[in-house]
Formats: C-alpha cells, structure tokens, sequence
C-alpha cells in the first residue's frame, strides 16, 4: 500500500522519495505486476535470468513459488550470501541460453540478463518452444536498450553477434552516444548505432514472438513485457499495459535522468578545469617565487658590484698623485 502520508505525518512520501535509489531499475518495483501474474496462472517453479542482488528472487517464493533457479554466470559472494538463506533459491552458475534446457520447465521465466538481441532472443525462442505454457516476464524493453544493444564486459557473444560498440552511453537529448550520457563505467558497453535489424532488446521480443503468444508492453522503468498465451491475464494486466500516464511519466524520469548526468559530467570537467587552472597558477607561482628570488640574487650582486667599485674609487683617491698628474695639476 502506499503511503502518502498523513496530517499528522506529512513527510511520508518525501521520506520514501529520498530512501529510493535515485534512478529506479529493479525488477522488484514490479512487485504489483507479479502479483497479477501469479492471480491468473499457477507459478510452482521460476528460472530467472539476470539475479541483481537477490531481493527479487525471494519474492518469487513469497508469492508462493516452491523452486527459483538463479542463472547468473559470475555471481557475487553477497549475492551467494542472500539465495543461501532461502532454501527453495537455487544458484545456477551459467549462461543462460546454455543452461536453459538443462533446468526443469518452468511456469514463469523472469528474463533480466543481457540487453542485447542476441542473448534475448536465443533466450526467449527457446522458452515459446519448450515451454508453451509459462509466462515471461522482460526487463529493458524499452529506452535505452529497447533498440540499441548493451553488452556486459567481457562480453561473451561473439564477434559476429555484437555491433560496433562504444563506452560513451545514450541520452535522451540527442540521438548520439556521448561521455555525459547513460555510461556504463566499465560494465556494459553501447552499441554505436540505434535501430536496424538485430539490435536491441525490444527487437529480439518481437522477431521471437510466435503464433498465439502475446506481449503485454508496461512503460515503466526501463519498460517491462509480459509475454504470454493466456488471454484472462492480458485482460488483468490492462490497465498498466500501453498506459499513456506511464509512458509520459518514464519520459519525464528518463528525460531529467539524462538531464542530471550531463550536469553531472559538466560539474566533474568544471571541476578538473578548475584543478588544471589551480595547478597552473602554482606553477606560475612558484616560477615568480624562483624569479623573486634570482631577482634578489642579482639585486645583492649589483650591490656588491657597487661597493666593490666604490672602494677602488677610494683607494684611487687615496693613492699618492702620479709625476703624470702633478703635471697636469700644474697645467
């Protein structure tokens, strides 16, 4: 239930606003779509593809699930840590279009891995071929993988099924990729091109799509699918499906999202100007100190110089005339 506070409480929301993540991609927002799924089909056993931290997978079981297998081929020890404290979690170290058809059928295949075509859609045309009556759900459908690839680094798609690629990332403020986009740090790189053919999550749904399947698109964080046969949960999952109050409040998020990286990227090469700027006016300081003090150097040289003539000028004065000069005197 939401919570959108009280006369008594009025910061409800703004403390939930503040205690999310700043940019909302977890499956686990999706709970409510869950829930329908699991009032309209029977779901005993899941294959979920692309783990996160763990938090999704228990609520799976806690909608009533009795096996969860977690594909993930490098898992971390936290995540290691989490699937252990729940029995009906079982880790499945592998890639998936490799393990798939050595797991039991499932009833719902959470598909959340890869965001690139070719992972996608080896994944979901063997699902609609061996498990005809399962429900799959898709995570990224939508901006910015739904028709450009992602790959994790290293990838392990090879070559021929990759696009060129590039670690600048997307924006929603031109069509290109840039340094102050949607990044991946060393995670995942972006294809270079949007579009075509083979490219991008959403593609890879629709060219796997077969006979009686349909694909319930949700326009909401990164967009989810729900690809089934069963028309009683299409039905149930109208009203999110192809909502036009999600979709323009995903283009806002996404829109100031992308918005706050660019200033985020102009705030850091400000910042490494200014560094740049401060490290040049110490070194022209230190060249006017070194220039102050070889300046003091000749200073005190010209003074010696000065004395030193001053003293030969003396000891001239002081030194008996010459015949030459009494001469001259007497002239």
């Amino acid at each position: 239930m939401n919570d959108y506070g009280t006369r008594t409480d009025p910061h409800a929301q703004a403390r939930a606003a503040r205690q999310a993540p700043l940019l909302l991609h977890s499956l686990s927002c999706f709970r409510e779509i869950f829930e329908v799924v699991y009032a309209h089909h029977p779901i005993s056993t899941v294959v979920e593809v692309g783990v996160e931290s763990g938090q999704v997978s228990g609520i799976y079981t806690e909608l009533g699930a009795r096996a969860v297998y977690c594909v993930d081929p490098a898992p971390t020890d936290s995540l290691r840590a989490a699937l252990a404290e729940n029995p009906a979690l079982h880790l499945v170290e592998d890639r998936s279009p490799d393990v798939l058809p050595n797991l039991p059928i499932a009833d719902l295949y959470v598909l959340d891995g890869d965001h690139n075509y070719a992972t996608v859609h080896a994944e979901l045309a063997w699902v609609l071929t061996n498990a005809r009556d399962a429900v799959v759900v898709l995570h990224d459908l939508l901006w910015p993988c739904s028709r450009r690839d992602q790959y994790y680094l290293p990838s392990r798609l090879a070559p021929e099924e990759r696009h060129p690629s590039s670690s600048e990332g997307p924006t929603v403020w031109h069509d290109e990729l840039t340094r102050a986009g949607f990044v991946g740090l060393g995670a995942f790189t972006c294809a270079q091109e949007a579009g075509g053919e083979r490219n991008g999550v959403l593609t890879a749904v629709e060219d796997a799509l077969a006979e009686g399947w349909q694909l319930a698109m949700i326009p909401a964080i990164f967009g989810v699918g729900v690809v089934s046969r069963d028309e009683a949960l299409m039905d149930a999952l109208r009203p999110y499906r192809d909502s036009r109050l999600l979709y323009t409040m995903e283009n806002n998020r996404i829109a100031l999202y992308t918005r706050l990286l660019q200033l985020q990227f102009e705030m850091v090469a400000h910042a490494e100007n200014a560094d740049a700027m401060a490290e040049t006016i110490a070194r022209q300081r230190r060249d006017l100190d070194r220039l102050a003090t070889e300046s003091e150097d000749l200073r005190a040289e010209a003074d010696e110089l000065r004395r030193q003539n001053e003293r030969l000028r003396a000891m001239l004065d002081e030194r008996p005339a010459t015949l030459a000069e009494r001469v001259l005197r007497r002239q």
